[in-house]
């Protein structure tokens, strides 16, 4: 027969292993996955010397679709997810302007995606005192899950979930057979040590963190995991900065609860000292942490406790990011470009992270969590997404190498290893070589259905 398109000669990074082989692809699916595969194709890829990974999936961005597009929108930011190998992404209910709150706001966001992505996509819709009664429209349009925040979100529009607001949608969410992911910082805790520390005139890098400090963090997912547990809710962690957090999680999960936990390249690669000399393109909450957090951070992914990767792409203007006083400045890390670059050159190469447990990271384990069907694996009958890398390639990052709005990257410096050579979406080549190809195509992704 045939195929639409055939990739030859690339090694395939599987579930448990990495393999020689080719890769045909018929109707924007995978037909056909073994060595040298005969038949024609309309066309044919030659991907010797490169490795073939699951598009990454990335469940947590701000693609700011629609409203306050000029942070970053869909248009910029898939085109950076697909420079970095991403097939699809999720988007938060914030800090889009309206927030994603009721049908209509789904409606609204969903149309503004569809027009501007060049990746598939799901939504997330917002769990917040003011729509309880909406997140069954929410759940009838699709969203892979509620997201709420257990302190100030830093959006007017987002408000942040009291405790019985997170009870009551927890019990909701649960009837609806959807996840609960929540930002988990303790509200009191954070909210009054910043504000003695501007009433003291303490406004710099480090009093920042002094007033989001670790204990806050882990009193919130300890509460956060008593509630979901009673509600019978599933419940996932977002952005977790510390081991000691992640030890957490693991604990409720030994105990039956239905509870995991992502965290983010920064959290990574990046500690407090780097957020000193780097400044306000390093700022974000939870904050980055001490090298030794970060270490036990490390040994929990390395040992399975992480359930994935995300990038948190939370981008802002420049001149969001001008101030004498820290606490003012906007919090949010702009990486979706770089999750799995930075994930091969801190983990596999530096750390012995094998390749199929970090394509697990980056891409299955997303999408089975939120149940995206078809996405994040390489296996005949799966959607045709993949990130075509060439591993020998090594170099720090140039800023213009970035796709995303403002291209303004704590990574820039960072010494990479891989770069992503081609990335295809439904067996279309969204990225190749350097620069963008097609027109945006992406598709909404629910739970359990095909796009």
């Amino acid at each position: 027969m045939a195929y639409d398109v055939l990739i030859r000669r690339g090694s395939l990074v599987l579930p448990t292993k990495v393999v020689r082989g080719d890769v045909a692809i018929e109707g924007g699916l995978f037909a056909a996955i073994a060595p040298e595969l005969a038949g024609p194709a309309s066309e044919e890829i030659d991907a010797a010397g490169l490795h073939l990974f699951p598009g990454v999936v990335d469940p947590h961005v701000h693609f700011n679709e629609p409203g306050r597009t000029e942070w970053e929108g869909a248009a910029t930011g898939s085109a950076a997810l697909a420079a970095g190998g991403g097939t699809c992404f999720c988007d938060m209910p914030l800090n889009s302007s309206p927030p994603t709150l009721d049908g209509p706001s789904f409606d609204q966001k969903a149309a503004a995606l569809a027009a501007n992505s060049r990746t598939d996509f799901g939504l997330w819709g917002g769990l917040t005192p003011t729509n309880l009664d909406r997140l069954d429209e929410l759940a009838e349009r699709g969203v892979i899950g509620f997201k709420a925040f257990m302190c100030a979100s830093g959006i007017d529009d987002f408000t942040a979930a009291d405790d019985y607001t997170l009870w009551q949608g927890m019990q909701i969410a649960a009837r609806l057979k959807l996840p609960v992911a929540v930002h988990a910082e303790n509200e009191t805790l954070t909210r009054v040590l910043a504000r003695q520390a501007i009433a003291a005139g303490k406004t710099g890098v480090r009093d920042f963190l002094a007033s989001r400090p670790v204990v806050a963090e882990l009193e919130a997912i300890q509460r956060a995991i008593l509630l979901a547990d009673e509600a019978g809710c599933s419940l996932h962690i977002v952005h977790v900065s510390c081991g000691r957090g992640v030890a957490l999680v693991a604990e409720a999960q030994a105990n039956g609860i239905d509870v995991t936990c992502e965290t983010c390249p920064h959290y990574l690669v990046l500690t407090e000292d780097d957020r000193e000399r780097l400044g306000a393109i390093a700022k974000c909450a939870p904050p980055l942490r001490s090298a030794e957090d970060q270490a036990q951070l490390w040994r929990a992914l390395l040992a399975g406790k992480i359930a994935f990767v995300a990038s948190d792409h939370s981008p802002a203007p420049a001149s969001m990011k001008l101030a004498a006083d820290f606490f003012q400045i906007w919090g949010g890390i702009s990486g979706v470009q770089m999750t799995l670059s930075l994930l091969l050159a801190a983990g596999h190469e530096q750390r012995g992270l094998t390749l199929s447990y970090l394509a697990k990271l980056t891409s299955r384990a997303a999408a089975e969590r939120f149940r995206l069907a078809g996405k994040g694996c390489l296996e005949v009958g799966a959607d045709a997404d993949l990130a075509l890398v060439d591993l020998s390639a090594a170099g720090p990052l140039e800023q213009n190498e970035l796709r995303d709005r403002h291209r303004l990257s704590p990574y820039v410096g960072y010494p990479l290893r891989g770069r992503v050579q081609r990335t295809l979406v439904r067996g279309q080549t969204v990225f190749h070589a350097g620069r963008l190809a097609g027109s945006p195509t992406g598709r909404l992704v629910t739970p359990n259905a095909r796009p």
